[in-house]
């Protein structure tokens, strides 16, 4: 499984849905793509026991025996200054390769080295991390204001920062130069997290695979038996009928006549 994205800590994560979603998706493999943490409002602190579950929730199946790979986002604190309970039980690295049931092997990164100097830049990580709690606890308060607002609608805040952050990515530049590092080592392709846009496919030569993130499109990857990915979760939306979100995988179908790729559980939800 690779998740990426998590921002434990921010106003605007959902701890409850990972938990849902790690729970209804067990593996033997976890593959953090960074930005697990979040942890930089020192004034208006916003860890929950939810957030905490979900800690907790991964050290116990790595002490069960299960994989446990932290790749450190732009957003995650240095680990020797986390406090000690929100520690994962893994040596965060900055790059993994991974090797599917399938043979075909993977460059996992968080994603960030596709972006400009600039925008990688230590202080522009936390102004922007401290502008998007501002902005998204206004839309917490402008959502109480709306009387009769689904809880799991998007609010009017929420929805200009997607809207915001598709429209910086459009030209899809990004997926490109992962791609391109991916190629460089003679890999399969790549798997990142880092723009809240979830995606698999093809479109670039090889397989580009983006986990999504917990604050927007509640999506993640997971990988079948036969080593196929899948892009599984997405918006829930409990007033409607369920439906399961997860995509064909992308040049990983097995040869006709082969065996069937085994059913994994995948959290149904919908779009809203």
């Amino acid at each position: 499984m690779f998740l990426s994205d998590l921002h434990l800590g921010a106003i605007g994560s959902r701890p409850d849905l990972v938990l849902a979603f790690l729970r209804a998706n067990p593996a033997a493999t976890y593959v953090l793509a960074g930005d697990v943490l979040d942890l930089w409002q020192p004034l208006l602190p916003h860890w929950r026991t939810e957030d905490q579950a979900v800690i907790d929730h991964l050290n116990r199946r790595q002490a069960q025996g299960a994989a446990l790979v932290w790749l450190r986002g732009n957003h995650d604190p240095d680990p020797a200054r986390a406090p000690a309970h929100v520690r994962l039980n893994a040596t965060p690295v900055a790059r993994h390769v991974h090797t599917a049931a399938n043979g075909a092997r993977y460059l996992v990164v968080h994603g960030d080295e596709a972006d400009s100097r600039l925008v990688r830049a230590h202080v522009m990580t936390r102004l922007g991390s401290r502008i998007d709690h501002a902005l998204r606890r206004l839309d917490h308060g402008l959502r109480r204001l709306r009387r009769g607002t689904r809880g799991e609608a998007r609010g009017l805040v929420e929805g200009v920062l997607i809207t915001l952050n598709r429209l910086a990515y459009a030209r899809r530049s990004h997926e490109r130069r992962l791609v391109a590092m991916a190629r460089a080592e003679g890999l399969d392709g790549v798997i990142c997290g880092h723009f809240h846009i979830a995606g698999l496919n093809a479109d670039h030569g090889l397989l580009y695979a983006n986990c999504g993130d917990w604050m927007d499109s509640f999506t993640g990857l997971v990988e079948r038996r036969d080593g196929a990915l899948h892009l599984a979760g997405g918006r829930p939306a409990p007033a409607a009928a369920p439906v399961s979100l997860a995509t064909p995988a992308l040049g990983n179908v097995p040869s006709p006549g082969g065996p069937s790729p085994e059913p994994v559980p995948v959290l149904t939800m919908v779009r809203s």
